[in-house]
């Protein structure tokens, strides 16, 4: 048990790796993460004399910046927990957590391959300050770190040869130096509500969060989750100046799938679930790498000649490949009648979201390959009429 109240300060070593350099390996071992934290607790006492009074704390692996910004920062979480752990006073206050036989202490101190290929690779440091301390210890290293914070030429020489890689830039950040940055980098990648909402979930989880994507899709953060406007609603409150002309509509529709998959890559790296905002007149659920809206229960009787079995229609966009899947089936007068639409997100949902639908449906995983994205005569998602049975 500690004999006074710590308080967690997280920080990270930033390594900027020279173009076309990786890292062979995300983890130091245990010998090499006690190494390196004499050498970072030495640069960071160049800085701020006071951190001697902290506890200083290291996890040796290579992290991208996904991986930290998580809902309740797990590695930070971790890195704390263990720490707090050590008796006081134990190695002269620092403590490194390396791997072992090939693995970290704790899962969520396991970097993951899936980001290994960033340009930026950052090692999570806490300082567990006395209370007494812990304000005006935070407030010298947010102003330092800013300033002055390129590591030492030793400790940046010494990753250079342990992990045998070129480092343009090593320096000391603290937490929300990190948030700044990823802030910026999304705006500049027209993502700023993807921020707005990551922001919301990391800083103020309590708090709901709205924002509209750059193409208009309107998203909703709430208890957890990021609830997105379904893409057909989206398309239904858009201008419809020509019914002898989709083509327009379909590339609007297009971009916004597009921009729907970047913000499932993102939510999924940063851990926050993705979902369809709700409506009174469909249902939605989510898969692996999927979503999808039920829109109306087949009709009664549809085996009989007035209707035709659903069938599964695969849309398609120019260098996305299929962007949804419709079940539609044939209603009065012959025309489609929309079931439900899917929408893979990843690649290797498309499979499962099939094989979903055809069981729910009763009916084989083979859709129908459009070769493009056909709308209805309203304008709205659909399929042909004339290829259902």
């Amino acid at each position: 048990m500690e004999a006074q109240t710590l308080l967690a300060l997280p920080v990270v070593l930033a390594l900027e790796l020279v173009e076309g350099e990786v890292p062979p390996r995300l983890s130091l071992d245990r010998d090499e993460a006690a190494e390196l934290v004499e050498l970072i607790a030495a640069d960071l006492h160049g800085l701020v004399p006071q951190v001697n009074q902290a506890r200083l704390a290291l996890a040796g692996a290579l992290f991208d910046q996904v991986e930290l910004l998580r809902p309740g920062f797990p590695v930070w979480a971790t890195l704390d927990e263990l720490a707090r752990r050590v008796p006081r006073g134990h190695l002269e206050n620092v403590v490194a957590f390396g791997s072992h036989g090939g693995h970290m202490p704790a899962l969520p101190l396991e970097p993951s391959p899936q980001f290994s290929g960033g340009p930026m690779r950052l090692l999570p440091l806490s300082l567990l300050a006395p209370e007494a301390l812990a304000g005006d210890l935070s407030e010298q290293l947010e102003v330092q770190l800013v300033g002055r914070g390129e590591a030492g030429a030793l400790t940046a020489d010494w990753l250079m040869r342990t992990l045998g890689i070129r480092l343009e830039h090593v320096r000391y950040l603290s937490r929300n130096d990190l948030l700044a940055l990823t802030c910026v980098q999304y705006e500049h990648v027209n993502l700023a509500a993807l921020w707005s909402l990551l922001e919301a979930a990391l800083l103020t989880p309590y708090r709901d969060e709205s924002a509209v994507t750059a193409r208009g899709l309107a998203l909703h953060y709430a208890n957890g989750k990021v609830f997105a406007q379904s893409p057909t609603q989206w398309l239904a409150g858009q201008p419809h100046e020509s019914r002898d002309d989709h083509a327009p509509r379909r590339h609007a529709l297009a971009g916004i799938l597009f921009e729907l998959r970047q913000y499932a890559a993102l939510l999924d790296a940063h851990q926050l679930p993705l979902r369809l905002q709700p409506g009174t007149d469909r249902g939605g659920e989510a898969g692996a790498g999927y979503l999808l809206e039920t829109l109306a229960t087949i009709e009664s009787g549809y085996d009989e000649s007035d209707y035709g079995s659903p069938t599964l229609f695969a849309h398609e966009a120019p260098g996305l490949g299929v962007v949804a899947i419709t079940v539609a089936q044939r209603g009065a007068g012959g025309s489609a009648r929309a079931l439900a639409h899917g929408y893979p997100l990843q690649s290797q949902a498309l499979g499962p979201l099939l094989a979903l639908l055809a069981d729910r449906y009763g009916i084989a995983a083979e859709p129908q390959a459009l070769g493009r994205i056909v709308l209805d005569e309203h304008g709205a998602l659909g399929a042909p009429a004339t290829a259902l049975h």
